[in-house]
């Protein structure tokens, strides 16, 4: 049988006894604490123009739990707390490869709390999940079912900030494979007014998942900010009907945006967008929430994942070319186009919608790139002499 099936994460709510709350709160606790020694200790290493590698950090570990001070390390699984020290590993080679910036220390208020956990760390019987340190199974509710015969080689526990505890395995899943080559390809413009605009012209409504709760989320904020700092149980309470609104909203989007990725990628063999700098166009304050609210770095992510799952093609346009002020029919470039104006007419008599269009001139430009093959720029290219395409997720192969 073929052990070459994608992994894929599948993420299931649970709910834990007082007990099993209480020992991975802990856990929590102490794969934060071993990851920002751990990070302190390579920081002083990397001052002294030394360098500490994965090995030398769980040397670390081992001495910090013979310590007096460190000796609670020794009360949860020691799993969690190796994968804390290969999270920083991946961390630092990522900064070294210059793809990220140094790794930050974890705050216990902002910090995810996770713990990840290998074979050695759980056991999955007859469908039932128990963690080290454990003498019960957790309590999860299976919203979807495992793929058949799966086995999880990872599994990682996380609380949200609504206090919410979720498990996530994962496991080989033979039912990602590439689809049959489909003949359909779309250019994709995203937006404020419309999420997404498709060279076909279709349009698809941007939801504003936040702004059907900005009330609900204000009047929670305002409350909130009127609780004193040392009133500890209903400060508490309060940060948590804001966090409950949160989670709302965010499910909300993720849920949509699964659909409109997975529709795009099953519909067409290859998807063009353009490579925008959501971080820089939050700097506008005006169109900050909007732009957060559309989630468009996050649509990406997902598109390119999904793309090298089901092999298709994703192609992403340089965030230079104009693929506004181009006219599709013709390709004559306009001088200017504002951006209040939504429907120009060409000199060549062809009269366009402005998302419309720039998603057609997206197609163009990344089928040129596709049927060329990767590495091969296309021969539009923008005045300043940038390429049209910045970057392919290739093809896979069945």
């Amino acid at each position: 049988m073929s052990t070459n099936h994608a992994k894929r994460a599948f993420k299931y709510r649970f709910y834990p006894t007082d007990a099993q709350a209480a020992e991975l709160s802990r856990t929590f606790g102490c794969v934060r604490k071993v990851y920002n020694m751990a990070l302190a200790a390579r920081t002083a290493a990397w001052a002294r123009q030394e360098r500490v590698n994965y090995n030398q950090t769980s040397a670390l570990l081992t001495a910090w739990k013979k310590t007096a001070e460190l000796a609670y390390l020794n009360n949860v699984s020691s799993v969690p707390l190796q994968q804390a020290l290969r999270h920083l590993q991946v961390a630092f080679t990522n900064f070294f490869g210059k793809r990220a910036k140094y790794p930050r220390f974890k705050s216990r208020k902002k910090s995810r709390k996770s713990a990840e956990y290998t074979t050695s760390g759980f056991r999955f019987r007859e469908g039932k999940l128990t963690l080290a340190k454990m003498s019960e199974p957790l309590a999860i509710v299976w919203s979807r079912p495992l793929p058949e015969g799966a086995r999880p080689s990872t599994v990682t526990v996380s609380q949200d900030a609504a206090g919410r505890w979720f498990v996530s395995m994962l496991c080989e899943d033979p039912r990602v494979r590439p689809l049959a080559a489909a003949d359909a390809a779309v250019g994709v413009d995203v937006g404020l007014d419309h999420l997404l605009t498709l060279s076909t012209g279709e349009k698809i409504a941007n939801p504003r998942h936040e702004r059907r709760d900005r009330a609900r989320l204000a009047l929670a904020q305002r409350r909130l900010a009127k609780k004193a700092k040392g009133d500890g149980a209903n400060r508490a309470k309060a940060r948590h009907k804001v966090a409950k609104i949160h989670t709302k909203i965010t499910d909300r989007r993720r849920d949509a945006l699964h659909k409109l990725s997975s529709r795009l990628v099953h519909e067409n063999q290859v998807v063009v967008i353009e490579d925008l700098t959501v971080r820089t166009m939050l700097k506008n304050h005006t169109l900050a929430r909007a732009i957060s609210d559309a989630a468009w770095a996050q649509f990406r992510t997902m598109l390119e994942y999904k793309a090298t799952w089901y092999g298709r093609e994703l192609v992403v346009v340089d965030r230079w070319f104009p693929s506004s002020k181009l006219c599709s029919a013709c390709g004559t470039l306009q001088n200017k186009m504002p951006l209040h104006v939504r429907t120009w007419t060409c000199d060549c008599g062809t009269t366009h919608d402005r998302d419309v269009n720039a998603a057609k001139n997206l197609l163009a430009a990344g089928l040129a790139v596709s049927v060329c093959g990767a590495g091969v720029r296309p021969q539009r290219s923008t005045p300043g002499g940038r390429s049209a395409v910045k970057q392919k997720t290739p093809r896979r192969e069945p």
